[in-house]
């Protein structure tokens, strides 16, 4: 009897120390170092190197682009510079067929422009004022259409090359009959006749 109490009385002793105990502290966990893989780094790189390259070529295309649609803009407003330029008329005084000397300068840029461009061909066209008969500016408009042909001849166009024509007083610029509207009308017209799809633009 005695001998049973003591066993249970350790016993009891026994679950009170072990609640009271502080559980022993965790170890923390080795550390390991990450593996690398020297496969995956060299295609990782080798991405990133064609990544980079297609970038470089696609900044090359857009430049390239940009270029050539400066070049285009710039070459469209020349030929229309140059259309605009063959277009100026040339102008007379009365009754006359000279070559004025402040006309001299657009029949140079003329010539220079056709000799630059074999195939192109052209046609001059005389006008008048309606002042005289109508035979007489028919004549008149000859007389001024052949003398611009005569001039871009001298200037080294060949002459096969150039058409001319009168419409005497059939086609004023100007119907009034004033002092400024006569002089608009005593011209010279010139058209093409033929010219290539691209032109040699010679500087003004």
């Amino acid at each position: 009897m005695h001998t049973s109490r003591f066993i249970g009385l350790l016993a009891a002793a026994a679950l009170v120390a072990g609640c009271g105990a502080k559980p022993a502290p965790e170890q923390p966990l080795p550390q390991t170092q990450p593996t690398v893989d020297a496969d995956s780094a060299r295609r990782a790189q080798e991405a990133e190197a064609a990544r980079q390259r297609q970038i470089a070529d696609s900044l090359a295309r857009l430049r390239a682009d940009s270029v050539a649609r400066v070049a285009a803009a710039a070459a469209a407003a020349a030929r229309a510079e140059a259309e605009r330029m063959f277009a100026t008329q040339i102008h007379f005084d009365y009754d006359k067929s000279d070559i004025l000397p402040a006309d001299q300068a657009v029949l140079d840029w003329k010539a220079r422009l056709l000799v630059a461009n074999p195939a192109m061909t052209l046609r001059i066209s005389g006008h008048a004022d309606e002042r005289g008969s109508d035979e007489y500016n028919l004549a008149l408009g000859n007389r001024r259409a052949a003398a611009a042909k005569r001039y871009l001849v001298a200037k080294g166009v060949a002459e096969d090359r150039i058409t001319t024509v009168s419409f005497g007083e059939e086609r004023p610029i100007d119907p009034a009959q004033t002092e400024e509207a006569y002089a608009k009308n005593r011209r010279a017209e010139f058209d093409l006749t033929a010219a290539p799809a691209t032109w040699s633009i010679p500087t003004p």
